[in-house]
């Protein structure tokens, strides 16, 4: 074990400005999720000029792919690579750190085992995080069924964490329907949509006080009206729901349709919803996965705490209820900083801040690719965690 892991160290070492360059490169190509084409033929052809099986596309999405190195029968490990960007700020979520420490764990723990590899090892490249997540249709098309670990890091700040825990997000779109009329000359026979919505947000708002602190209610007003002198006839708002509990979101959901029931009903108006992006599962915990990178965190000498933590929702969340799933976040500043904003794209995009955190990343989860490897007793208790969960 000793002689391989130093062997990844030194292919990750080897090819780490490579990997710098091509972080940065993505960076100042920021693509939005199911339009990342450039950054998919990117990081596939990387993996391509390196003698790996690749398919791209990949199950139907024009911009996903799957790259695979295989020797005979034995485990089989799963890197996923993340590569879209945000809307107006780029890369604030360090996407295009994600994508490239899969690649570099990938292609050294693969180089590391050479022919003594048993099994397989797959990159696959998960599109559109930030909106639709491509890992819970691949999911659902068992692209991680059977899978022994599967395995990412999440660009972040301050300390590392092991044990991530994910919130379930049900994204949902509200329209209400009224009727217009001149708002001056005969607001009495309009029917106003946007008041409809402002006491939905209302409601939602005396909502939040009778549910659980760790659940979340956010949202924003698409569609108010198309002038001050027009009784709006139709308001849109697009919300986020979210829980670590799926089973508790739902019963939360139950009480927002009564909400904006309620509201269309005290104006008179209708209301109707949609679910306009994919919905997202919690992360289920895997305490053997999470034991073991916390010992790999100590022997690589990055500082990480010990807490679970809650932050966000995630499509990972999906693949954990397939497989055995360790999704860590990976600090690329010591500074603590909020994700999803300008100050975080800043840092994903110097590179002279992310050349360490993507060694210690990619060398983080290929060590994990080993032990999921070549130790059948780490396997065998990490498919327990997953059953008993």
């Amino acid at each position: 074990m000793d002689s391989y892991m130093e062997r990844i160290d030194k292919r990750v070492a080897d090819e780490l400005e490579r990997f710098a360059d091509m972080a940065a490169d993505i960076h100042a190509h920021p693509e939005l999720g199911g339009e990342e084409f450039r950054t998919s033929a990117l990081l596939a052809g990387e993996l391509k000029s390196r003698g790996w099986d690749v398919e791209s596309p990949y199950m139907g999405l024009p911009t996903a792919f799957n790259a695979v190195r295989r020797n005979g029968d034995g485990p089989l490990v799963s890197f996923m690579a993340e590569y879209d960007a945000l809307p107006e700020i780029g890369h604030a979520c360090g996407h295009n750190l994600n994508g490239v420490m899969s690649l570099l764990a990938g292609i050294a723990l693969a180089d590391a085992l050479g022919d003594d590899l048993r099994g397989e090892i797959r990159i696959v490249g998960t599109p559109a995080e930030e909106t639709n997540g491509a890992k819970v249709e691949m999911s659902e098309k068992g692209v991680f069924d059977g899978v022994d670990l599967a395995m990412m890091a999440h660009a972040s700040a301050g300390v590392a964490y092991p044990a991530y825990r994910s919130l379930a997000l049900v994204p949902v779109e509200f329209t209400f329907k009224g009727l217009a009329s001149h708002a001056a000359a005969s607001p009495w026979d309009g029917l106003n949509a946007l008041n409809g919505l402002q006491l939905f947000f209302h409601a939602l708002d005396m909502l939040r006080q009778h549910v659980k602190p760790d659940t979340r209610i956010h949202g924003v007003i698409t569609k108010g009206g198309d002038a001050p002198n027009i009784v709006p006839d139709l308001a849109q708002a697009s919300f986020y729901f979210r829980s670590p509990n799926r089973e508790y979101l739902d019963k939360v959901l139950e009480k927002v349709y009564n909400c904006a029931r309620g509201a269309a009903l005290c104006t008179g108006t209708e209301v109707s919803r949609r679910h306009h992006e994919t919905s997202f599962r919690e992360i289920l915990p895997n305490p053997e996965a999470e034991r073991a990178m916390a010992k790999v965190l100590d022997e690589l000498g990055i500082p990480y705490s010990s807490e679970p933590r809650f932050s966000g929702s995630t499509d990972v969340g999906d693949v954990s209820w397939r497989c055995p799933t360790l999704h860590i976040h990976m600090p690329f500043t010591d500074k603590n900083m909020a994700l999803h904003t300008r100050e975080f794209a800043a840092v994903t995009g110097d590179r002279g801040k992310t050349v360490k955190g993507i060694s210690n990343g990619a060398r983080a989860i290929a060590r994990m690719g080993l032990l999921a490897l070549t130790d059948e007793e780490f396997k065998r208790k990490t498919r327990e965690d997953f059953e008993k969960k």
